[in-house]
């Protein structure tokens, strides 16, 4: 099975999105070669802004650049572009109903080998509260195309969520995508596995082991975080009567916090949760996601737990 990582497809689409006449310019951090925008400022020069190892002004330099009209793109490693300029982001951006979108790259556990300060766990959460904020988490290189089209075709602010490491394709003929949007890739009856981003090939293959042992695992790829796609979710959760929400992310106020508020007000359903409750540690990406529980086994067992209550 072929591999990309989401990151991937950030320069690349910025690129056909020129090329289609939309007005996007780019604000990197000084990692336009780790995030892909060096692709996009090679192509346009005269819409690349590099401010340098300064996240607070890429998104002041954004932000006007938005007032001109135009759609201001930025992207750093997601610990900077999101924490290191949060007060910018919530203050000018979202506040202002800007049109800005944050897309940083290097998200979650999988960054691997630079450890524990680059592993940001915490960005949904972060983007998720903040009011006229809209959340983007592909799942693999089509999904991640779909949402930086999204974003460039969607007015106010918005967060993709991209990452370093390399994932299977899940969706080989192209990926729809929406606003909100949920996709059920897998039918079952038993359990649903919500998942997002690197977490939902996991998903997959977990529900490939359930099924060996008799239980039946519905898949669900939640692709909008925020607006969640309520209709999906309850539909699926109203069938298997049980739910396991699996991110790279904390466990605490991200995706599986977002399923959990919608069934806390429409449909208590017993729910486990596959995630971070620490800091990562310095090692393979792959072998992180299997050390912290994050991989297909740990999924597996996570549903066989919750079943077995």
């Amino acid at each position: 099975m072929a591999t990309r990582a989401t990151r991937e497809a950030f320069g690349e689409t910025l690129i056909e999105l020129v090329e289609e006449g939309l007005d996007i310019v780019a604000v990197d951090a000084d990692l336009a070669g780790s995030t892909t925008l060096a692709k996009f400022g090679a192509a346009y020069p005269e819409r690349m802004f590099d401010v340098g190892i300064a996240e607070q002004d890429m998104i002041g330099v954004a932000s006007g650049l938005s007032l001109t009209g135009k759609t201001a793109f930025t992207s750093s490693f997601a610990v900077f572009g999101t924490g290191r300029c949060y007060d910018q982001i919530r203050n000018t951006v979202a506040d202002s109903k800007l049109n800005v979108k944050i897309c940083p790259t290097h998200a979650g556990v999988t960054v691997g080998e630079d450890g524990a300060s680059h592993q940001m766990l915490e960005d949904i959460t972060l983007m998720r509260v903040l009011p006229n904020m809209q959340v983007l988490v592909p799942a693999d290189y089509q999904a991640a195309k779909t949402a930086v089209r999204l974003a460039a075709t969607t007015d106010g602010p918005v967060y993709v969520r991209l990452g370093r490491h390399k994932v299977p394709e899940v969706y080989t003929d192209g990926f729809e995508g929406g606003l909100p949007y949920a996709h059920v890739i897998r039918e079952g009856s038993d359990v649903s596995l919500c998942a997002c981003g690197v977490e939902v090939s996991h998903a997959l293959a977990a529900a490939e082991l359930l099924e060996k042992k008799g239980i039946s695992a519905e898949v669900i790829d939640v692709f909008s975080v925020k607006p969640l796609d309520e209709e999906v979710i309850l539909t699926s959760v109203a069938k298997t009567g049980h739910v396991v929400t699996c991110e790279e992310h904390m466990v605490w106020g991200g995706m599986g916090s977002a399923i959990a508020e919608l069934l806390a007000a429409k449909l208590p359903t017993p729910q486990a949760f596959v995630g971070m409750s620490s800091f990562g540690v310095s090692a393979n990406g792959d072998l992180l996601l299997e050390h912290f529980g994050l991989d297909a086994t740990g999924i597996a067992l996570k549903a066989e737990e919750l079943l077995a209550r």
